[in-house]
Protein backbone atom coordinates (compact mmCIF):
# COMPACT_ATOMS: atom_id res chain seq x y z
CA UNK A 1 0.00 0.00 0.00
CA UNK A 2 1.46 3.40 -0.98
CA UNK A 3 1.73 6.16 1.22
CA UNK A 4 1.10 9.47 -0.15
CA UNK A 5 2.66 12.58 1.35
CA UNK A 6 0.89 15.82 -0.15
CA UNK A 7 3.28 19.03 1.69
CA UNK A 8 2.08 22.61 1.92
CA UNK A 9 3.54 26.27 3.48
CA UNK A 10 1.65 29.21 3.51
CA UNK A 11 3.15 32.80 5.20
CA UNK A 12 0.98 34.27 7.36
CA UNK A 13 1.06 37.47 7.94
CA UNK A 14 0.44 37.87 11.55
CA UNK A 15 1.71 36.82 15.22
CA UNK A 16 2.84 33.26 16.53
CA UNK A 17 0.09 33.66 19.15
CA UNK A 18 -2.98 34.90 16.49
CA UNK A 19 -2.05 31.84 14.32
CA UNK A 20 -2.23 29.31 17.22
CA UNK A 21 -5.33 30.71 18.74
CA UNK A 22 -6.88 30.43 15.25
CA UNK A 23 -5.76 27.03 14.02
CA UNK A 24 -6.12 25.28 18.01
CA UNK A 25 -9.55 26.06 17.46
CA UNK A 26 -11.10 23.20 16.13
CA UNK A 27 -14.14 24.81 14.58
CA UNK A 28 -12.14 26.67 12.86
CA UNK A 29 -11.85 24.15 10.35
CA UNK A 30 -14.81 24.50 9.14
CA UNK A 31 -14.05 28.49 7.58
CA UNK A 32 -11.31 26.85 5.92
CA UNK A 33 -13.16 24.03 4.13
CA UNK A 34 -15.25 23.89 1.11
CA UNK A 35 -18.76 24.96 1.22
CA UNK A 36 -19.35 21.71 -0.45
CA UNK A 37 -18.19 19.29 1.69
CA UNK A 38 -20.34 20.41 4.21
CA UNK A 39 -18.23 19.80 6.67
CA UNK A 40 -20.15 19.85 9.92
CA UNK A 41 -18.55 19.24 13.84
CA UNK A 42 -21.06 16.83 15.79
CA UNK A 43 -22.38 17.32 19.01
CA UNK A 44 -21.36 16.89 22.24
CA UNK A 45 -17.93 18.17 21.69
CA UNK A 46 -15.26 19.46 23.58
CA UNK A 47 -14.83 23.11 22.05
CA UNK A 48 -11.69 23.98 23.92
CA UNK A 49 -8.46 24.33 22.11
CA UNK A 50 -6.62 21.65 20.34
CA UNK A 51 -5.04 19.02 23.26
CA UNK A 52 -3.54 15.75 23.41
CA UNK A 53 -6.59 13.37 23.14
CA UNK A 54 -8.94 15.36 22.39
CA UNK A 55 -11.44 13.94 19.90
CA UNK A 56 -13.39 15.64 16.85
CA UNK A 57 -16.66 13.51 15.09
CA UNK A 58 -17.82 15.55 11.89
CA UNK A 59 -19.29 14.79 8.69
CA UNK A 60 -18.66 15.70 5.26
CA UNK A 61 -19.76 15.00 1.82
CA UNK A 62 -16.93 14.29 -0.30
CA UNK A 63 -18.15 12.15 -2.86
CA UNK A 64 -21.74 12.51 -4.89
CA UNK A 65 -23.35 14.54 -1.30
CA UNK A 66 -22.74 11.12 0.43
CA UNK A 67 -22.86 11.95 4.01
CA UNK A 68 -19.74 10.55 6.27
CA UNK A 69 -18.75 10.39 9.73
CA UNK A 70 -14.83 11.29 9.85
CA UNK A 71 -13.29 11.00 13.64
CA UNK A 72 -9.85 12.92 14.47
CA UNK A 73 -7.66 12.54 17.42
CA UNK A 74 -5.48 15.32 17.87
CA UNK A 75 -2.36 13.35 18.81
CA UNK A 76 0.17 15.83 20.23
CA UNK A 77 0.45 19.37 21.14
CA UNK A 78 3.36 22.04 21.53
CA UNK A 79 1.75 25.22 21.56
CA UNK A 80 2.32 27.56 20.21
CA UNK A 81 4.42 25.51 17.41
CA UNK A 82 2.68 22.03 15.87
CA UNK A 83 -0.15 19.51 16.80
CA UNK A 84 -0.57 16.17 15.22
CA UNK A 85 -4.34 14.64 14.08
CA UNK A 86 -5.10 11.21 12.97
CA UNK A 87 -7.80 10.03 11.31
CA UNK A 88 -9.93 7.48 13.73
CA UNK A 89 -12.78 6.38 11.08
CA UNK A 90 -13.01 7.96 8.06
CA UNK A 91 -12.50 7.35 3.98
CA UNK A 92 -8.52 6.88 4.12
CA UNK A 93 -6.92 3.42 5.95
CA UNK A 94 -4.00 6.07 7.33
CA UNK A 95 -4.02 9.61 7.75
CA UNK A 96 -1.67 11.86 10.15
CA UNK A 97 -1.36 15.53 9.62
CA UNK A 98 1.39 17.78 11.33
CA UNK A 99 0.74 21.48 11.33
CA UNK A 100 3.21 23.83 12.24
CA UNK A 101 4.08 26.82 12.62
CA UNK A 102 7.44 29.25 13.04
CA UNK A 103 7.93 32.78 13.23
CA UNK A 104 9.67 34.44 10.34
CA UNK A 105 10.49 37.91 9.29
CA UNK A 106 7.19 39.36 7.98
CA UNK A 107 4.38 36.78 9.96
CA UNK A 108 4.17 33.08 10.17
CA UNK A 109 5.27 30.28 8.20
CA UNK A 110 2.75 27.47 8.71
CA UNK A 111 3.35 24.43 7.45
CA UNK A 112 1.08 21.09 6.51
CA UNK A 113 2.32 17.84 5.72
CA UNK A 114 -0.02 15.57 5.00
CA UNK A 115 0.86 11.64 5.13
CA UNK A 116 -2.49 9.42 4.41
CA UNK A 117 -2.87 5.60 2.66
CA UNK A 118 -5.88 4.49 0.54
CA UNK A 119 -7.84 1.58 1.23
CA UNK A 120 -8.83 -1.59 -1.46
CA UNK A 121 -5.03 -2.12 -2.99
CA UNK A 122 -4.54 -1.16 -6.70
CA UNK A 123 -8.43 -0.17 -6.47
CA UNK A 124 -7.82 2.90 -4.21
CA UNK A 125 -4.19 3.77 -5.84
CA UNK A 126 -6.52 3.86 -9.53
CA UNK A 127 -9.03 6.04 -6.98
CA UNK A 128 -5.85 8.38 -5.71
CA UNK A 129 -4.61 9.15 -9.41
CA UNK A 130 -8.46 9.69 -10.82
CA UNK A 131 -10.12 11.82 -7.65
CA UNK A 132 -8.36 11.92 -4.47
CA UNK A 133 -4.93 13.91 -5.55
CA UNK A 134 -7.00 16.64 -7.22
CA UNK A 135 -9.86 17.00 -4.31
CA UNK A 136 -6.77 17.36 -1.92
CA UNK A 137 -5.66 20.00 -4.15
CA UNK A 138 -8.75 22.01 -4.25
CA UNK A 139 -9.61 21.70 -0.79
CA UNK A 140 -6.16 23.11 0.51
CA UNK A 141 -5.92 25.83 -2.44
CA UNK A 142 -9.40 26.83 -0.80
CA UNK A 143 -8.01 26.84 2.37
CA UNK A 144 -4.81 29.09 1.18
CA UNK A 145 -7.17 31.88 -0.56
CA UNK A 146 -9.45 31.89 2.90
CA UNK A 147 -6.28 31.97 4.91
CA UNK A 148 -5.04 34.99 2.43
CA UNK A 149 -7.99 36.35 3.03
CA UNK A 150 -8.08 36.25 6.58
CA UNK A 151 -4.55 37.06 7.40
CA UNK A 152 -3.77 39.19 4.48
CA UNK A 153 -1.45 39.12 1.33
CA UNK A 154 0.65 35.42 1.66
CA UNK A 155 3.72 33.77 0.20
CA UNK A 156 4.02 29.90 -0.51
CA UNK A 157 4.52 27.96 -2.90
CA UNK A 158 2.51 28.26 -6.40
CA UNK A 159 -0.91 28.12 -6.52
CA UNK A 160 -2.25 24.08 -7.36
CA UNK A 161 1.36 23.05 -6.63
CA UNK A 162 1.27 21.20 -3.28
CA UNK A 163 3.96 18.37 -3.03
CA UNK A 164 2.67 14.64 -2.98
Amino acid sequence: MATHVLQREQLLRTSLSEAWDFFSTPRNLARITPNDLSFAIREPFDDSPAHTGQLITYTVKPLMGIPLTWVTRIESVEAPRRFVDTQLKGPYKRWWHEHTFEEVEGGVLMRDRVEYELPLGALGEAFHDLLVRNRLTRIFNHRWAVLEALFGQTKRTAPGAPVF
